[in-house]
Order: structure tokens, then C-alpha cells, then sequence
């Protein structure tokens, strides 16, 4: 039977970490997801630079702060609180959910703190996998279609989050980040709504950048996806006014 993962901080959504086992888990299947309520308590979801150009439509696209920050879209602006989800776990008709979400409840991690590959593992806590369901993760000892899916979609993940570490790496190289602030005023308000705690691109920094650099930024596709995350912005005005009850 497989080791299991080394102890550590556990990711967003998860809540035990089991690797998928054929002698553990022969017979068993995956529920169909149709409840996604797991995701209501985070007003902030992993985004990969893959996915920029789709999320940029439905969320502002932000950067989280201290180390290893990354990329974050925005469900919600109040701590805690995921405004696309609804109380039956259903995602918002027409938006985009991100690929960290469906990726749940699987992803791959090292069995051992010296392991060289990823395996394959599960969110044990999650009620999603079981002897009874009918999506069955095995065909003997082989693994079924199902989890060849599952496997293939959690591979390119990985890619598109070491690709995502290269595109941080260098905004961070290149000092474009700053501290952000959003100011949303309606009619009525007396004080605008002020909204801090992520970093966004410095506009003036960017349009002042080398042209070197800036053609260099243009030809690897990086001023695409900056410049995807300065549009995303303005739908914090629509998250403000969900919150608020006008939508």
C-alpha cells in the first residue's frame, strides 16, 4: 500500500490527504460533483496564467502577498465569503470555475519528503470517493478512464502552476507590484467603499518599462496577461454591487 503524504499545511479545500490505492480502493468509484458548496468560506481561488484570458470575464484577477504569492480570482470581496456559489452548491450559470476548483478533490503531491515524482491523492474528507459510487476508479488492477482523466487534467495542472511560478518570479524581478486599492462609490454613498489586502500591477511602472524589456514582455505573452489582469479590475464593482444586493 502507498505511503501517505508527509504532514504539512494542508491546501485550500482540502481536508485529508489519502493516496488512491489499487488494493485500497479497488471497487471503489467518484460521485458525480454536482454540490460545490465547499468552496463557500474562500473569497480567493488559485488562479493559473493559463486561465487568464477565460477568468478575466467573471473575476478581478489579483496578486496575494508575503511569499510564494500567486495569482488569485476574486468570488468575493468580504473575507470568507464566495458570492458565486449559492446555498444548493451551485456555481454561478455562465462563469468560469477555476481550474483549482475542479481539480478538488484530487491533485498530485510527493508520497515522501524525498520522493522524486508526484502521486496521485485524494481529499479523504471529502465524501467524494467510496465503494458504492458508480464512476469506478479501477478496472482491475489498472486504472479506469476515470482516473486516467483525472490524472492527465492534475498533470497539466502541475504544468500550468510551474508556469505560473516563472510568470511570478519575473513580475517580482521586475518590481511591477504594488500594494492594491479599490474605491467603489454609488450614488448614496457619502464615503467610497475601500478594499486593500492583495497586490496588483503598477500602471505608470508598466508603461515606462524598457522597450527591450517591453518587447521582450510582449513576444513571451506576458504584457497579455498583465494587462488581462488590469482589465479584470473592474469587475470589482460588479462583486460590490452582488455583495450589496443589486444584482
Amino acid at each position: 500500500m502507498a505511503s501517505q503524504p508527509p504532514a504539512q499545511q494542508l491546501p485550500l479545500f482540502y481536508g485529508s490527504l489519502a493516496p488512491l490505492d489499487t488494493q485500497a480502493h479497488a471497487g471503489w468509484g467518484l460521485k458525480n460533483r454536482l454540490d460545490l458548496g465547499f468552496t463557500r468560506g474562500t473569497h480567493a481561488i488559485p488562479l493559473t496564467v493559463d486561465e487568464f484570458a477565460m477568468a478575466q470575464k467573471h473575476y478581478p484577477i489579483v496578486f496575494g502577498t508575503g511569499d510564494g504569492a500567486v495569482p488569485l480570482a476574486l468570488v468575493g470581496l468580504q473575507e470568507g465569503v464566495n458570492q458565486f456559489v449559492d446555498a444548493e452548491g451551485q456555481w454561478k450559470a455562465g462563469t468560469y470555475i477555476p481550474a483549482y476548483v475542479r481539480r478538488h478533490p484530487f491533485m498530485l503531491a510527493k508520497l515522501t519528503p524525498d520522493a522524486t515524482q508526484l502521486s496521485l491523492v485524494f481529499d479523504d474528507a471529502s465524501g467524494m470517493l467510496g465503494p458504492d459510487e458508480e464512476q469506478k476508479l479501477f478496472d482491475g488492477a489498472e486504472p479506469s478512464e476515470v482516473t486516467k482523466n483525472v490524472l492527465n487534467f492534475c498533470e497539466q495542472f502541475e504544468q500550468a502552476i510551474a508556469r505560473t511560478k516563472s510568470f511570478m518570479d519575473e513580475l517580482e524581478k521586475l518590481g511591477l507590484l504594488m500594494e492594491g486599492e479599490a474605491q467603489i462609490q454609488n450614488p448614496g454613498m457619502e464615503q467610497p467603499a475601500v478594499f486593500r489586502g492583495f497586490r496588483m500591477v503598477d500602471e505608470t511602472k508598466l508603461q515606462n518599462i524598457r522597450g527591450d524589456q517591453a518587447r521582450k514582455m510582449v513576444q513571451n505573452g506576458m504584457m497579455g496577461l498583465l494587462y488581462a489582469h488590469l482589465f479584470s479590475l473592474a469587475e470589482m464593482r460588479s462583486l460590490f454591487e452582488a455583495q450589496a444586493g443589486q444584482l
